[in-house]
């Protein structure tokens, strides 16, 4: 039988990430061009970088829930048999599907920080035609870091609850 305790450890450990992802594609930063005092050149001024943070934060949650779920699933790999049939196939293709969710939401979460954090600061130092180029994070990579966030947490439960159920017809025979 699957833990509860697991279960509902991973549940608030995503549910909080997918909530954190959503607040840093709300709090994205945002560079405007400013020129100096003296209106020599013009620099990009940035708003708040909290979302970096929010980002960094979901990472590492949804991390954290996915260590918890293979370590109670032994990776899957490790432990003892299981039963072959339809919950050992199953959980197969959830692990599988699983895993990469995990990678791609965790790829955009730290795209996204990392980027989030980036700020260039002077681009029209000497006198070129050109404004100053306030690049930031595209919108939606944090929002699909959460989507497939949320994605993960979904078949990460289903998957525990097959292989606990392959695990334990496997342990304990109906014969």
């Amino acid at each position: 039988m699957a833990s509860k305790l697991v279960i509902i450890i991973v549940f608030i450990l995503d549910l909080i990430a997918v909530g954190l992802a959503i607040a840093a594609e709300q709090r994205r930063s945002v560079g405007v061009s400013v020129p100096d005092k003296e209106k020599v050149y013009e620099y990009c001024e940035y708003g708040s970088d909290i979302a970096t943070s929010y980002g960094a934060g979901a990472f590492v949650l949804l991390f954290t829930s996915q260590v918890i779920i293979m370590v109670a699933t032994r990776c899957f790999c490790c432990g003892k048999a299981l039963n072959p049939g339809g919950s050992r196939a199953c959980a197969i293709i959830l692990f599988l599907i699983c895993w990469v969710f995990f990678l791609i939401a965790e790829i955009c979460l730290l795209a996204g920080s990392i980027r989030n954090a980036y700020h260039t600061k002077y681009k029209n130092m000497w006198n070129i035609d050109e404004r100053p180029s306030c690049e930031v994070i595209r919108r939606g990579v944090f929002a699909a870091g959460a989507s497939f966030a949320l994605f993960t947490a979904i078949v990460s439960q289903f998957y525990y609850v097959s292989y606990s159920r392959a695990r334990d017809v496997y342990q304990n025979p109906n014969y």
